[in-house]
């Protein structure tokens, strides 16, 4: 089980840094087509994998890992089903920040869970610490998903 936590923790890592190239790219008009093709894979064996835990039935890891994979296979079919054309553009530049808030969102957990100092300020996630790192995550994401959809305009 250790080496497969690794492992996930390693995919989670190379898609949340190829996630921000990815918006990088949306803030600058530049496809990233790299980083895209692998945010996109990343992302999606994190959600995957995070399923082979073994954890009881459904948490809200659970919940946020299937809510990923509806949102990344939006994106995909966007991006490579239909090219990006009309509406498309804004549904897969709208998923994918989705995906990479979901993405930051569980690290965030992750790290009040993992890190000693983080976990001493907010011990069961209740605590205004976690409430406040999680809420400035959510209005940054937010403006950036807006910016992202007015600025990304591939040719």
């Amino acid at each position: 089980m250790a080496t497969f936590t690794a492992v996930h923790v390693l995919i989670s890592l190379i898609g949340i840094v190829a996630g921000f190239v990815v918006i990088t790219g949306f803030l600058t008009n530049n496809s990233m087509r790299r980083a895209t093709q692998a945010f996109l894979a990343f992302t999606v064996a994190t959600s995957v994998t995070g399923f082979g835990f073994p954890f009881p039935p459904i948490l809200p890891a659970h919940v946020v890992g299937a809510l990923s994979l509806v949102l990344l296979g939006a994106a995909l079919y966007a991006l490579y089903g239909r090219g990006l054309s009309g509406g498309w553009r804004t549904t897969y530049v709208v998923t994918a920040v989705m995906s990479q808030y979901f993405n930051v969102f569980v690290l965030i957990v992750q790290l009040f869970r993992r890190v000693p100092a983080l976990t001493a300020l907010a011990p069961t996630q209740s605590e205004p610490p976690f409430a406040i790192a999680q809420a400035i995550a959510l209005v940054a994401f937010i403006a950036i998903g807006v910016l992202s959809v007015k600025r990304f305009k591939p040719h």
